[in-house]
């Protein structure tokens, strides 16, 4: 039906605060569902995985829950997934947090903050373009997003990476790699920015999905 809101799935395996995104995507149109099982990925159209702590924790949770190979076969399908914070480092192979083995989606690594002047850094911070992207339509360069984190993802391929900020040294703080979208700020905790950030990611997923749905027929 035209105009059906896109369903969600914001997984919950204990890492996140879930009450903010959901809220958040629900104020940006979005149909949320909470899903702490494979089983209740559903009828699904795009996937969240958020995340705030550490690594390690975190995929042993996600691998107790059995989401490990559900998430892995999402991606591989193409279906619109976005990663916050911690949920965005995990996406790569290995983070030096506890020397924890990660989803690996992307190739590459999660390191600390290089010459940080504070750790964790937490708070307000610009986000830098490195290339044009849509998820950052209506959005301008150098917009302020809220951070909490001390380590971040390297990338092994520079051309997925969309924006940068500054904290001692740059860091990656927003991917996109097809269907797959990571930040390392917190869209639902950056007032207009984030909700514009949101309401951009549920646009490039529905494009997405009507483009495979198109590819099937």
């Amino acid at each position: 039906m035209a105009g059906k809101p896109l369903r969600v799935a914001v997984l919950d395996y204990g890492a996140a605060n879930i009450v903010s995104i959901s809220q958040s995507l629900a104020a940006v149109g979005a149909d949320v569902v909470l899903a702490a099982h494979p089983a209740e990925l559903g009828e699904a159209d795009a996937i969240v995985v958020p995340g705030v702590g550490a690594a390690k924790p975190a995929m042993n949770r996600l691998r107790q829950r059995g989401l490990l190979e559900p998430i892995r076969a999402w991606v591989a399908q193409g279906k619109p997934t976005l990663g916050i914070c911690l949920g965005f480092q995990l996406f790569f192979d290995r983070s030096d947090e506890g020397d924890a083995r990660t989803i690996g989606l992307l190739p590459g690594e999660c390191v600390g903050l290089e010459a940080a002047p504070t750790l964790p850094h937490i708070g307000w911070n610009a986000v830098e373009y490195v290339r044009p992207n849509p998820l950052f339509e209506g959005i301008a360069d150098g917009s302020y997003f809220y951070f909490v984190h001390s380590f971040a993802p390297v990338p092994a391929d520079e051309r997925i990476v969309v924006a940068r900020t500054t904290h001692g040294r740059p860091f990656v703080s927003a991917v996109s790699s097809g269907s797959l979208v990571g930040v390392q700020f917190h869209p639902e905790k950056s007032a207009d920015a984030g909700l514009r950030f949101l309401a951009n990611f549920l646009a490039s997923a529905g494009a997405n999905n009507a483009s495979r749905a198109a590819e099937a027929r």
